[in-house]
């Protein structure tokens, strides 16, 4: 323990042994004082300043300790010195104890509890960051709540020393009242209990009701403001309409439907959104055909002599949309219709808060998700319009490989695509403009993919900005420019792969005058409700992740919220959002990376382990990655974890129910592994860290144990 801590838990140990050693535990209690008033007053009329400093000083230790008696020094105050002077005495006394309090709490215990339970903490840690003041003062105003609870138990959150302080002074005013006017009247009181009558209770409880009741009631008055110009239908055709039939549109309209809600769904192009036609399911069913291509090369490793594939590309891409074809029922009309959601292929375009049009009909309805979606995003280099470039949307209709393949954009969309197409024999160039590929990955992480990429003949171009695209001599170039310096790249096709960006344009947000955020996206709340109150917005178009695990975890919110929002509200949860870059090695990663750690100022320890040790990448042939894991130091709780490696996006699910349910390290090496399997990588990690904090003293008398049994 940090010795300071230590100082300070003897000091509070030995203050509150004097208090019952010295029996002021029984000089504290009604009795007592009522027996003593007279003789009290007394000598607070002859040494009015010295008693004045006395019952002060006792008030804030009294208070700082969490001793029992506070009540009764409040009674005694009121007493001796008076409603009003009694008044000012008890609330800056109280206040100043209960802040003492809170910050011997916060000294010897708030790192602790952070740390071994800080991930389950993060919502209310969050909530007191943004609404701490608001809580504390309506705890403050109810006394059915022990103040000395709360004085300890707001010490372990993060609201701000000067805002507890100031809040508890306000919020204790009228029980502080309260109970120094019944001091005045001490020789009538039988006990200190019966100064809150049930009546008087019940008045606290309202009191403390009411900043959530005007807290409600404010949000009431905004979304009034908000929909004053239009004009509430006083019957509705649905009680949702879902715009887009993506991931998020689906899981918001199945969830709908599953509560026996009405619903119609509106997608103006294909059901199953980019994920199923353009993004998620065809690039995957690409990389598993250019894999098995880049395995047949390597056949020496696994004891062939040669593997003779013979590919046609055209077939490659006609098998990507049967894979589509096959996915596609899934996510169809039909399958949803059966569900018992209304489906509407055609355009939607929201007419006001009420009310969305398509195919000439106009829908009535209480309130609207938006799940729209996002495209990709084509940077504003000079001349790109004069080349019939590739984004992730039209690539699919590719029957010929092209031979230069110039790939913008070096992130998971442009990595991906980029190693596949190169596996079938494109040369391929990727220019980005960070100094590394992967930018959001640790070096180290991102040092493993650009060596792999670099093996298989992948030209780099890292920290080259593209400035313009250009014709010379029949030749396709792009100008780079890299250090002040311009180089020229030939390619036959290009491939746009720097984002995307969300569609929120063209059915009816603007003007509604939805609010959007900065970056393009709708602006939403943490109940995923938009400036509209009556409108919800979900998946990528709301950010702030663009996945589709993340979109049908949003839609959840969004539908619960918009259908059951006037009983209760859920806030979205995005404290553990697992991703992967489907590589070769692939790239998963949950929770923080060092570089996000560094950044938050957030202390962590490492632990990694190599794929070259583990005997079932050695018997597979695929021994490039790890395992990387962080833990606040000397615990073994779970900040994040990357894994490189063969399959590891269904490796890093270990470390996702992690974090998610609270366990540790500890757990994961004490739970059984199948061997041989990749899966064992992740409890090696945990033995990893585990050899890293072996109780070395405990050890050293173990070691002198054994010496001893031995004789």
């Amino acid at each position: 323990m940090d010795p300071r801590k230590l100082i300070v838990l003897l000091l509070v140990a030995l203050l509150v042994f004097a208090f019952f050693l010295f029996d002021l535990d029984k000089v504290l209690t009604l009795d007592y004082l009522k027996s003593q008033r007279d003789g009290i007053i007394s000598w607070k009329d002859s040494n009015p300043l010295l008693a004045t400093v006395v019952f002060f000083i006792v008030y804030v230790a009294v208070t700082a300790l969490s001793l029992p008696g506070a009540a009764v020094m409040t009674l005694a105050i009121g007493a001796v010195f008076g409603l009003l002077w009694g008044l000012v005495l008890v609330s800056f006394a109280s206040t100043i104890g209960a802040t003492l309090a809170f910050l011997i709490a916060r000294f010897l215990l708030k790192d602790t509890v952070q740390d071994r339970y800080g991930d389950r903490l993060k919502a209310i840690n969050e909530g007191m960051r943004k609404d701490g003041a608001f809580y504390l003062f309506t705890l403050r105003l109810v006394p059915i709540f022990p103040f000395f609870v709360i004085n300890l138990l707001m010490g372990l959150t993060p609201i701000r020393t000067w805002t507890f302080y100031w809040v508890s002074q306000v919020g204790m005013l009228a029980g502080t009242v309260v109970y120094v006017n019944a001091g005045t009247q001490l020789a009538t009181l039988d006990s200190a209990s019966g100064i809150l009558s049930p009546g008087l209770i019940g008045s606290f409880v309202l009191l403390g009701l009411f900043p959530l009741l005007a807290k409600k009631l404010v949000t009431l008055l905004k979304q009034r403001k908000a929909l004053k110009d239009w004009e509430r239908p006083e019957a509705f055709d649905q009680n949702l309409v879902v715009i887009g039939g993506g991931s998020a549109g689906l899981v918001s309209a199945y969830i709908a439907a599953a509560v026996k809600s009405r619903v119609t769904l509106i997608e103006k192009h294909k059901m199953g959104g980019d994920c199923l036609n353009t993004g998620c399911v065809p690039s995957k069913a690409l990389i598993r055909s250019a894999r098995i291509l880049s395995q047949s090369r390597r056949a020496q490793e696994w004891g062939f002599d040669a593997i003779d594939v013979k590919y046609n590309f055209s077939n490659i891409m006609e098998r990507v949309q049967r894979v589509v074809k096959e996915v596609e029922p899934h996510d169809s009309v039909e399958r949803y219709t059966g569900l018992g959601v209304e489906v509407i292929e055609g355009e939607a375009r929201i007419t006001s808060p009420y009310s969305v049009e398509v195919n000439g009909i106009e829908i009535r309805t209480p309130h609207i998700i938006v799940a729209t979606g996002a495209g990709p995003f084509v940077p504003p280099i000079s001349g790109i319009d004069q080349f019939d470039y590739l984004t992730s949307d039209n690539l699919w209709k590719m029957r010929e490989l092209p031979e230069r393949l110039l790939v913008l954009g070096g992130g998971p969309i442009g990595c991906e695509l980029s190693q596949a197409f190169a596996r079938f024999g494109s040369r391929v160039t990727i220019v980005e403009m960070m100094p590394r590929l992967m930018i959001r990955e640790d070096e180290d992480v991102a040092d493993l993919v650009t060596q792999q990429f670099k093996e298989e003949g992948i030209n780099l171009l890292v920290g080259h900005k593209a400035v313009e695209f250009v014709k010379e001599e029949g030749e396709n170039l792009l100008i780079c420019e890299h250090n002040d310096t311009q180089k020229k790249v030939p390619f036959d096709q290009v491939l746009v792969a720097v984002g995307r960006k969300p569609n929120t344009g063209g059915f009816g947000l603007e003007e509604l005058n939805v609010a959007l955020n900065p970056n393009g996206t709708i602006e939403t709340d943490e109940y995923l409700q938009t400036s509209i109150p009556t409108i919800y917005a979900c998946g990528d178009v709301a950010g702030p992740y663009q996945f589709t695990h993340t979109a049908g975890h949003q839609a959840w919110y969004a539908a619960v919220n918009s259908l059951f929002g006037i009983f209760r509200r859920f806030k979205v949860d995005y404290s553990v959002i697992p991703f992967a870059t489907f590589t070769d090695p692939e790239v998963a990663r949950v929770g923080l990376n060092e570089q996000e750690a560094n950044q938050e100022g957030i202390e962590y320890e490492v632990t990694k382990f190599d794929l070259s040790e583990l005997d079932r990448a050695i018997a597979e042939g695929e021994t490039r990655g790890m395992v990387k894991v962080l833990t606040p130091p000397g615990k073994d709780r779970v900040l994040g974890a990357t894994i490189v490696g063969e399959n590891a996006g269904e490796l890093i699910g270990e470390f996702t129910a992690a974090m998610k349910h609270g366990f540790g390290l500890n757990k994961i090496l004490g739970t059984i592994h199948i061997y041989p399997t990749l899966f064992e990588a992740n409890k090696y990690a945990a033995g990893a860290w585990k050899r890293a904090h072996k109780p070395e003293k405990l050890l050293s008398w173990v070691e002198q144990y054994h010496a001893w049994r031995r004789g």
